[in-house]
């Protein structure tokens, strides 16, 4: 196993020390498996640290520390603060990480600029993971990060078709690891179906004949909740007995909350808010929705395979590339509130269509190991280390 670059020959081997970087651990589908990523760690041959910028977004930060990750908050206020930089720097050079794996476009860029204010031999190596779709990201930040992405000495996408997105000359280096989600957490809940499903049922004061579609993210524009809102209304137009439960929170919360009232939905749609218990959630109910504009590849859309739940979704981004048309789920086009609707209205009127895509989504789930996802990762870390200490050798003998 490699020791820290610079170490003497003589001396024991020391782990390399990783640090996760991220914007924010607020319940997202990056950061939700930045948790799952830690939880399943190679923790006899890596120490892990993690760090995120956003003082505010700090959900998830009592997980990482359950699982004995340390967690280092850089306290910036907003994406506008920037002093999270220095207070990053001096967590680099204080802590001797030897590798920074940066997740999203924002923390990876700037913490390439503040890689370059620390000496070559005391430099950690730069890892990035894009996880949505980079030609669609905002203008500036695609900007920032083309302009300092050459820094980086590896690079992971989520799915072929965020590697298609990528600019032409990082496709080649670019390695496609499908993360996947924790499977020993899903599989006892797909045993406990019935019971969960009862537990919900009752809790939400529901009909046991209601067919329950249950959407999981957060309230932004890219989300699409605007075109399930509509399909909502044309499924309870049509007198489906279906129920909706919408789980998130976001931007964009009330002005969905207004269409659900406007639309005389409440007896039809229900937001959850922020739930801990999403897994369980989506054991216990029929259909899962989602109707994004963009995506890379979404971990609740993992998340409701690994527990056999039928999808219905959006032709966009890695959706296509793990659920296939009427095998795990039916997929449908972008802004079609119609075909949204329809698609719904099928699964809830043919208790057989649902059976079947159940047992299709389970059996894609088996191909969605985030365990196995890790070890990729951390098979790269030992390789990019094992250069670095080559190249710093190199340039210590030739220096000499």
């Amino acid at each position: 196993m490699l020791g820290r670059p610079g170490g003497s020959q003589s001396e024991p081997p020391v782990r390399p020390r990783i640090l996760l970087l991220i914007k924010g651990l607020g319940l997202g589908g990056a950061e939700r498996l930045l948790v799952s990523l830690t939880e399943c760690r190679d923790r006899a041959n890596f120490d892990y640290a993690v760090a995120y910028i956003l003082g505010e977004q700090d959900a998830l930060a009592p997980a990482m520390q359950r699982a004995g990750v340390p967690v280092y908050g850089l306290r910036a206020r907003s994406s506008a603060d920037l002093r999270w930089l220095w207070r990053l720097r001096k967590l680099l050079v204080k802590g001797r990480f030897d590798l920074v794996h940066s997740h999203l476009p924002y923390a990876a860029s700037f913490a390439r600029v503040v890689a370059a204010t620390i000496a070559a031999r005391r430099r950690p190596v730069l890892v990035y993971t894009e996880h949505s779709l980079w030609n669609r990201a905002a203008v500036l930040t695609r900007v920032l990060n083309r302009l300092t992405v050459s820094a980086d000495r590896g690079l992971f996408v989520v799915s072929p078709a965020a590697r298609e997105a990528l600019p032409r000359r990082l496709r080649a280096e670019a390695r496609v690891v499908v993360h996947g989600v924790d499977l020993s957490q899903s599989r006892p809940l797909v045993e406990r179906r019935a019971e969960l499903r009862n537990e919900l049922v009752a809790e939400l004061g529901l009909r046991d004949d209601d067919v329950i579609v249950l959407s999981v993210s957060n309230f932004r524009a890219e989300k699409g909740h605007d075109v399930l809102v509509d399909a909502a209304g044309r499924v309870a137009r049509a007198g489906l007995p279906v129920r909706f439960l919408l789980v998130g929170w976001g931007p964009l919360e009330e002005q969905v909350r207004s269409a659900v009232r406007a639309g005389g939905l409440q007896g039809s749609v229900t937001l959850l808010g922020r739930r801990d218990d999403t897994l369980r959630l989506m054991a216990a109910s029929d259909v899962f929705v989602l109707p994004s504009r963009q995506e890379g590849m979404p971990v609740a859309l993992m998340e409701a395979l690994s527990v056999g739940l039928p999808v219905v979704a959006t032709r966009i981004g890695g959706v296509g590339d793990i659920v296939t048309d009427h095998v795990e789920g039916l997929l449908v086009e972008v802004g079609a509130p119609d075909q949204l609707a329809d698609a719904i209205g099928a699964l809830a009127t043919d208790p057989a269509l649902r059976d079947g895509l159940r047992s299709g989504a389970l059996a894609r789930a088996g191909q969605l190991d985030i365990t196995a996802a890790s070890r990729q990762i951390e098979a790269r870390y030992v390789e990019l280390l094992a250069e670095q200490v080559a190249e710093r050798a190199g340039g210590h003998r030739s220096g000499g």
